[in-house]
């Protein structure tokens, strides 16, 4: 069983090894702080769908957020390590990793990307820390894979100041984060350009959406933006365009295929602890052939995924890594997560439907994760497009 000063037991072909020895200790120290601190109480936050505010301190005390960025980074680190790390967060609980996601890689990422060297030395530093919570706002109540050309959310300049008008839907952190990063429409050219919205702005209201039954410990609002002034020196310098925006989303992509590994690691662990534990005819179901049939599809299928995985990160670590490789990462690990959670509840016959026996969470994440970050059908089709060289998304 997999413990916190040992390879992942789903870890079949040992991608881990491929982590430095720095990468390594951190990647132990991260699993350490999972199991103590945030699996004991995961289930029990998804339920009442509340975030585990106080766990923030200790997140970013293993130094994982904003590991990509020279002003915020605790240590050297790769692209590979980055991706591992959501694996190692996922496979506890994957709305932890998606709050880490969102303030680490998009709100982060979109500053690291998009700002300015005096807007990163502000806010990049203290974000590391958890100081600061990031939240994303692109997604729109009626634009969410054609916000490259259906964006309404406006940003209207007036002198040194931007006037925000418009709606956000599920942004992740955004009911307790202190800036979220807006994209809007700038009236007079039609290009997209980013702004850093605090919390406590006028204008800006963020409503917690209820009655989720997917990822229920992130706290995905819906964004109303109502005269909201925003100065230019809080707009992102460094874009001018959705193309611009594109640079932050890449990246991203890749780590939300982690964190779907993330997952199906961990409910293919439970199914195989559960699998162990079980009797049934006066044995463990883990000695019949059908249950070992599906562990042995599971881990494939996880093995795969990794794969995929680390490739597309060593392409990142060398420069390489296009788009595509970023879509085709998400759609194919995400498409093997549903199927690595769907076998892994038909282990647990009845009981994978209960919270206690470490399934039934995974299944029903998997769901949003299969949809967030790009659609399966929209980065098939960004996949399509490289193949053929004709974009087939109207």
């Amino acid at each position: 069983m997999t413990d916190a000063t040992t390879g992942l037991d789903a870890d079949f072909y040992a991608f881990q090894d491929l982590l430095t020895p720095v990468e390594q200790e951190a990647a132990l120290r991260l699993r350490d702080f999972m199991e103590r601190e945030v699996r004991p109480i995961a289930d029990d936050h998804w339920e009442r769908a509340e975030f585990p505010h106080h766990l923030i301190p200790g997140i970013a005390a293993t130094g994982v957020i904003g590991t990509a960025w020279p002003e915020s980074r605790r240590f050297e680190n790769s692209a590979l390590f980055r991706g591992w790390a959501a694996v190692e967060i996922a496979r506890v609980d994957a709305s932890f990793a998606t709050f880490v996601g969102v303030t680490s890689g998009l709100a982060m990422g979109a500053i690291g990307v998009g700002g300015s060297p005096e807007q990163r030395a502000k806010w990049l530093p203290p974000m590391g820390r958890g100081e600061v919570i990031g939240a994303f706002g692109l997604t729109e109540p009626l634009a969410g894979s054609d916000t490259a050309r259906g964006l309404r959310t406006t940003a209207t300049r007036r002198g040194d100041t931007w006037i925000l008008d418009g709606a956000k839907r599920w942004i992740g952190n955004a009911t307790f984060a202190d800036i979220t990063l807006i994209w809007a429409k700038d009236i007079d050219d039609g290009q997209v350009k980013g702004f850093i919205v605090p919390k406590d702005a006028p204008g800006f209201k963020a409503e917690k959406i209820e009655r989720k039954q997917s990822l229920r410990g992130v706290q995905n609002a819906d964004i109303t933006l109502t005269g909201v002034e925003v100065p230019e020196s809080d707009r992102l310098q460094r874009v001018d365009s959705f193309k611009d925006l594109a640079g932050v989303l890449g990246p991203t992509r890749v780590g939300v295929a982690w964190e779907a590994m993330g997952i199906a690691v961990g409910a293919h662990e439970a199914a195989v602890r559960y699998a162990k534990e079980r009797e049934q005819f006066g044995r463990p179901i883990a000695s019949f052939q059908l249950v070992q049939q599906k562990l042995a599809e599971n881990l494939a299928d996880v093995t795969a995924g990794l794969a995929v995985c680390v490739r597309v990160a060593q392409l990142e670590d060398a420069g390489r890594r296009r788009d595509e490789h970023a879509a085709m990462a998400k759609a194919f690990c995400t498409a093997r997560m549903r199927d690595v959670v769907a076998r892994a509840r038909a282990v647990l016959g009845g009981n994978g439907i209960q919270l206690d026996h470490g399934v039934a969470r995974f299944f029903a994440d998997a769901e949003a994760v299969y949809s967030y970050e790009g659609t399966y059908d929209m980065n098939t089709l960004i996949v399509g497009r490289a193949i053929t060289g004709h974009q087939a998304f109207v």
